[in-house]
């Protein structure tokens, strides 16, 4: 249904009697502008109630994907993240012809972003916040939020490095230290553009050559200085090979 519908003005007979309307002998089009009315005036309870109810009343006609888009905002409007994550799948799933989709591949991605915990935490949300996010970039790259979804990529990718680097650090003090490089890797390898990747580069590099492991410190090292001359730690590293080289460890 075109988006016109979406912003059509109110019969005055809904305006002010929300609880007392009868709705019962509504044609589609009438029980939509109704439910949203309830969803403008931000009784988004009530406006769930009837997004649903035109969902199992009025299968198959002309409305039926703005229900659904509808009950998808009013869940995300009351922080129901999960509920408004299954509602906007939905429409993904069962209605990829409609109009709405775009919004809901984008406010889906949206949803698992606000379902992402501290980076302490099980990061299940934020993996499928960056898939999701990923998704609306692959299917709409003209869309003017691309930046924004990539942006929100990027701090969401940082978040999984930071718990990569941290998991790193306390293997390290607890003298796990193959566990503690292969976290480091990690982060280089797979969260390789992130604000974590030079700093568990350099520290993979001393671990090594504390544990005397030099030719794979010295190959690490040599990846650090050519992506890294911008990082904090690049003239100790710079020292670093000065020493290996004086010792004939390079």
């Amino acid at each position: 249904m075109k988006k016109s519908l979406l912003i059509i003005t109110i019969s005055l007979i809904f305006a002010g009697c929300s609880a007392s309307v009868d709705t019962a002998n509504m044609t589609s089009t009438e029980r939509l502008q109704y439910a949203i009315s309830l969803f403008n005036e931000e009784t988004y309870d009530l406006a769930i109630a009837e997004f649903e109810s035109i969902l199992l009343q009025f299968p198959g006609s002309e409305v039926i994907d703005d229900a659904q888009y509808y009950l998808a905002n009013s869940r995300f409007k009351r922080k129901e993240f999960i509920m408004a994550a299954f509602e906007y799948s939905r429409l993904i799933k069962n209605m990829p012809a409609s109009e709405f989709v775009i919004e809901a591949q984008y406010q889906l991605a949206e949803t698992y972003y606000q379902l992402s915990p501290d980076y302490t935490l099980d990061q299940r949300y934020t993996k499928k916040s960056i898939e999701e996010f990923q998704a609306f970039i692959d299917f709409f790259p003209t869309d003017a939020r691309v930046p924004e979804a990539e942006t929100k990529i990027t701090e969401l990718n940082n978040k999984l490095a930071q718990k990569e680097f941290t998991s790193a650090v306390i293997y390290e003090k607890l003298e796990y230290y193959t566990a503690a490089v292969k976290y480091y890797t990690n982060v280089t390898e797979i969260y390789h553009d992130t604000d974590f990747a030079p700093k568990a580069s350099f520290n993979k590099i001393k671990l090594l050559l504390k544990r005397e492991k030099f030719n794979d410190a010295s190959k690490e090292l040599n990846i650090y200085l050519s992506k890294y001359p911008q990082d904090s730690g690049y003239s100790d590293a710079l020292k670093i090979r000065d020493e290996l080289a004086k010792k004939n460890l390079l």
